[in-house]
């Protein structure tokens, strides 16, 4: 099934969960790697999984100017010319739960997707490190009015949940939601849904974490003992999802879960010598490209090509995780506002 859904993105797919993007690296240089080798059918099928929203089209010029980035590679030199210029990009995953794959990793019904997870990545200029920022999904914020892919725009919203950007406008709304909060242009936009991240997970032989104490939690079926866990790809998204059973029980702690197991995706993907095995890499690229949602500045094997091979030195140990600062909302003891002048601090550091 093609043409564009009422978010306006190009394919079938609903929601997606944030992935690393050393994997899209190592893989899509993989696939590019086939295609040299002659195996043109591996490179179009790659380059056709991937599906993308033209965010620049319908954002237009209201947006925070973008910084001058280094030229991205042409198709016919492919990943000769590496772009090294600092960029920061919005990884997203929605609630979206349409659809039985997504049902059995512990989804409900399908109305009404939201941002389960967002984190904005920035990449130093030169590629020599990268800090990856959450937002808190119960945060609120004035959401800013959005276009509609029907015509007309959503009504601009004051204390309105930061995950709710999504619900109303897709990832058009949720880049400029974000744009607006931070003053921030969204280079890219990047987004992974629940099977596609327990597959991608599964296809990279799992992943190894470590926990200070056990986790229980019934909404997203998790039960871990204290210690070192090999994680499949079920179990990880359960981790990614866990809330209930860490900490106060908050976002805060589910995310400081998620950037635990950034860190130890990258880590896994720099033990697995993937270029040694051609089937399993095509294996991990079809599910990866499978699974990802881009803007249309990032929609083929070559342009993911030249942010891969910008990466492909980059270790966990040069990554920062951090949470944007918040403070308990007045109206709410549920929700979370902006800690100022923290935050502000926090967004120019990224400009």
């Amino acid at each position: 099934m093609t043409g564009e859904d009422e978010h306006g993105r190009r394919g079938r797919r609903g929601g997606r969960r944030p992935g690393v993007l050393k994997v899209v690296g190592l893989t899509v240089a993989g696939g590019l790697a086939l295609a040299a080798a002659g195996v043109g059918w591996a490179y179009w099928q790659l380059n056709r999984n991937i599906e993308s929203v033209d965010i620049d089209s319908a954002l237009g010029d209201d947006r925070p100017a973008r910084v001058a980035l280094a030229p991205s590679p042409s198709a016919s030199t492919l990943v000769s010319e590496v772009p090294s210029g600092a960029l920061n990009i919005l990884v997203l995953g929605s609630d979206s739960r349409s659809g039985e794959r997504n049902a059995e990793l512990g989804g409900g019904d399908s109305g009404g997707a939201r941002s389960d997870t967002a984190m904005i990545v920035h990449l130093d200029e030169g590629r020599t490190g990268a800090t990856v920022v959450s937002i808190p999904r119960d945060t609120l914020v004035t959401r800013p009015s959005c276009p509609r892919k029907s015509g007309g725009s959503t009504a601009v919203r004051y204390g309105a949940m930061f995950n709710s950007a999504y619900e109303v406008g897709g990832p058009v709304c949720a880049v400029k939601t974000v744009e607006s909060m931070t003053n921030i242009r969204m280079d890219h936009y990047i987004e992974v849904d629940f099977a596609g991240f327990a597959d991608l997970v599964d296809a990279l032989g799992g992943v190894t974490v470590t926990t200070d104490t056990a986790i229980t939690d019934e909404d997203s079926r998790l039960e871990l003992a204290a210690g070192e866990h090999h994680l499949d790809g079920t179990q990880a998204l359960a981790f990614a999802r866990t809330r209930h059973g860490v900490g106060d029980g908050s976002d805060l702690g589910r995310i400081k879960l998620q950037h635990q197991l950034v860190k130890a995706l990258l880590d896994q993907v720099g033990s697995t010598d993937l270029l040694t095995s051609p089937t399993r890499l095509y294996d991990v690229a079809r599910t990866l490209t499978k699974s990802l949602t881009t803007d249309t500045d990032l929609d083929s094997l070559t342009e993911l090509a030249g942010l891969a091979q910008s990466l492909k030195d980059l270790s966990s140990s040069e990554v920062t995780t951090l949470t944007m600062p918040v403070v308990q909302a007045p109206s709410n003891p549920n929700r979370v506002v902006a800690n100022e002048p923290e935050a502000s601090d926090l967004w120019e550091s990224l400009r």
